[in-house]
């Protein structure tokens, strides 16, 4: 017997699970993705076996193209595939808008539309990361009234979050624990007993809104180390030492087996020009919009928001450290040409969803004479003057920028780059860059939390 799934948005969580469920014996996939301006070309590049999600994806383009060949996936733009589905994953986005309010408009939409043509026994399980008490609050409701039918009786409801980071896909789908929280514990064990099918880790089963709570933790926890890492940084910068020196020596603390708990580990975060992806700078906003919405008490999580605000700080820093090398350099800002390498969230992917190269491009962007951005694997994006040929986009610059460490930029000859620029300066933002070996090849150079020990007051 066939078990019929239908996974709804074709993107960095919908793509590798679907073909993974794909490649199990006696599944058959069908992806449902809207054939928007932006994403309809999908339907077509899937269809024919080619992956949409470029740079580095292990494994992930010759899974797509066997399952395709092998007739157990397809996408279609037709929502009604799902009268025959045994099981409904949803994976669509969510983001939050400039006062870091949810967004759930596609969420309400794909599942009122689905809604109507859910069959008895049917399994949903929201895949997208969501607010505590979005599938309880949200979610049942429109399901329930669209269907005609009891959540935790006539169909099956689940929370269970992906994993899932650019570069490892396949590999945190299979060897990473799955949280399943279910609206019953019958529908907690439905849905453990389906991703056993692909996950190879443990699963952990338990109720929609835990899980709920633990994405967004999970998240908002990194989001705070990292924070903690760039205000560190920023100490380090004005203080005139190194961060990473720093770094290093906090986490040489070694554990204690004997007794962890009195010795534990420090595992200080590495500080940066900003935090970008889909998760990191939405979903501490996710997890305080719950607490407010559905929360018994009144109470603001200082330290969440704060950390928030410290990682938006950074694209900002970056263009203070411009104008820092191009003044040292006789350079005004008004009249510079600067490079951006990176567009990207992520080195060595085309991911660039809430990239932190984007706010520095607008901040530079009509403050200097001209900002060109480079990136490997991004073809194009809106409003940015975006090119793949980083000779052309370094070319009689005055100012070298890196937001995203992708490999090429570890292997740029800096003697080849100052044969090339007009003016030899480079702000780090990746830690690329030797700061010793820039400086004795005749550059300016600042990067994100190493301070310049020259300028640094005798104590």
């Amino acid at each position: 017997m066939t078990l019929e799934i239908v996974i709804i948005g074709m993107g960095y969580t919908g793509i590798p699970a679907a073909a993974m469920f794909a490649d199990v014996e006696g599944f058959n996939v069908i992806g449902v993705q809207r054939r928007s301006k932006r994403s309809g070309w999908k339907i077509d590049f899937l269809n024919a076996g080619k992956c949409p999600i470029g740079g580095d994806e292990p494994g992930l383009a010759e899974l797509i193209e066997k399952v395709v060949k092998k007739g157990s996936f397809r996408v279609t733009d037709d929502i009604s595939v799902c009268k025959k589905a045994d099981v409904i994953l949803v994976d669509v986005q969510t983001p939050v808008d400039e006062n870091h309010v949810p967004q759930y408009d596609s969420l309400r939409e794909v599942s009122q539309a689905f809604g109507r043509y859910m069959k008895k026994g049917v399994m949903v399980i929201i895949e997208s990361t969501v607010a505590p008490g979005t599938t309880n609050y949200i979610v049942k409701p429109i399901l329930e009234e669209s269907s005609g039918m009891k959540a935790g009786e006539d169909f099956n409801l689940v929370y269970s979050y992906e994993r899932v980071m650019v570069g490892r896909l396949l590999h945190n789908l299979v060897y990473m624990p799955r949280i399943v929280g279910g609206l019953t514990p019958k529908c907690t064990q439905r849905g453990v007993e389906f991703y056993r099918n692909i996950v190879k880790a443990e699963l952990f089963p338990t109720d929609c809104l835990t899980a709920e709570v633990a994405k967004v933790t999970e998240n908002t926890y990194r989001d705070v180390n990292i924070a903690f890492a760039n205000e560190i940084a920023l100490i380090c910068e004005s203080l005139g030492v190194n961060v990473h020196e720093v770094r290093r020596f906090v986490n040489s603390l070694p554990n204690d087996p004997s007794d962890p708990v009195k010795n534990p580990y420090r595992i200080m975060h590495i500080p940066g020009a900003g935090t970008g992806g889909h998760c990191l700078p939405k979903d501490p906003w996710l997890l305080k919009h719950g607490l407010d919405a559905y929360g018994r008490f009144n109470f603001t999580p200082k330290i969440i928001v704060e950390s928030r605000r410290i990682n938006d700080f950074m694209p900002g820093h970056m263009k203070d450290l411009v104008e820092e090398v191009l003044h040292e350099k006789g350079v005004k800002l008004q009249n510079a040409r600067i490079c951006i390498l990176g567009l990207a969230f992520l080195g060595d992917s085309d991911d660039t969803r809430n990239t932190p190269a984007l706010p520095l491009y607008n901040l530079l962007n009509g403050s200097c004479k001209e900002v060109v951005v480079h990136d490997p694997f991004v073809k194009e994006f809106e409003g940015v003057v975006l090119t793949n040929d980083l000779e052309d986009a370094l070319r009689n610059k005055d100012c070298m920028v890196i937001v995203t460490n992708h490999k090429q930029y570890s292997n740029i000859s800096l003697d080849w780059l100052k044969g090339i620029m007009n003016t030899p300066a480079i702000v780090d933002g990746r830690n690329v860059f030797n700061p010793k070996n820039c400086e004795e090849a005749g550059f300016t150079y600042r990067g994100i939390g190493i301070g310049n020990q020259k300028r640094r007051r005798q104590l």
